[in-house]
């Protein structure tokens, strides 16, 4: 059995779609190998996308293919930070609890709560320094809900900048996320990995991530989002 892919080992699909499964085998060799991104990361890609999905099984399986390429905990668990801010909290869980299967006993532990002030206007600045200019959801925030405002400044900045992976594969980790469910809010993310320094080759691989999660439309919404 393919433990990467059970698609391939599909007995049916063997039988009556020889050209589906060696256009998915060429995508899968695309994923699993290094290249533009090396292959631990579009392994924790593909298993954050699956877990945004819910496809808990294949989730577990590609963070296990993580770990055997050298993944670390650390690199890992950044993808719960992530998926609190672009998923919300069931998401996040549910990827603590792959965690735990993946790494045993590390998401163990205690810590306090932080508190953490923001200081007044910090959050306007950080919008506009990243979007070059007020997005209209965000100023809603500061007409009706200032607390939103800062609240959302500091999970977006946690989600981009407070991760191990760094800002580049944070917003990478968006872009997937946010392709599998061909949003076109990946548009941003996409613009927001150029800033942080990815190249195009780069981009286009974590793309073709969420193509083992959401088919070929995947591909078209996220090269769409690449030239808005």
């Amino acid at each position: 059995m393919n433990k990467n892919s059970p698609l391939l080992d599909s007995p049916l699909l063997r039988r009556i779609a020889p050209l589906t499964l060696g256009g998915y085998g060429r995508f899968r060799t695309i994923v699993n190998q290094d290249g533009a991104l090396p292959a631990k990361v579009k392994a924790l890609f593909v298993a954050v996308a699956a877990t945004s999905k819910g496809f808990g099984e294949m989730a577990q399986r590609e963070l296990l293919r993580a770990r055997e390429l050298g993944l670390s905990f650390d690199e890992a668990s950044s993808a719960a930070i992530v998926l609190s801010s672009v998923r919300g909290e069931a998401a996040a869980l549910k990827f603590i609890d792959l965690l735990e299967v993946a790494y045993p006993g590390q998401t163990q532990g205690d810590a306090p709560l932080k508190e953490l002030e923001v200081a007044p206007g910090e959050a306007e600045k950080n919008f506009l320094a990243y979007f070059g200019t007020m997005p209209p959801p965000l100023g809603k925030f500061f007409d009706l809900v200032p607390l939103g405002a800062d609240a959302y400044y500091l999970m977006r900045e946690g989600t981009i900048n407070g991760t191990v992976l760094g800002p580049k594969y944070s917003e990478l980790l968006l872009v997937a996320v946010l392709v599998a469910d061909y949003s076109p809010l990946a548009s941003v993310h996409i613009k927001g990995a150029r800033t942080a320094g990815a190249n195009e080759s780069e981009i286009a691989e974590a793309i073709i991530c969420t193509v083992l999660t959401s088919g070929l439309s995947a591909w078209v919404s996220g090269a769409n989002a690449m030239d808005v």
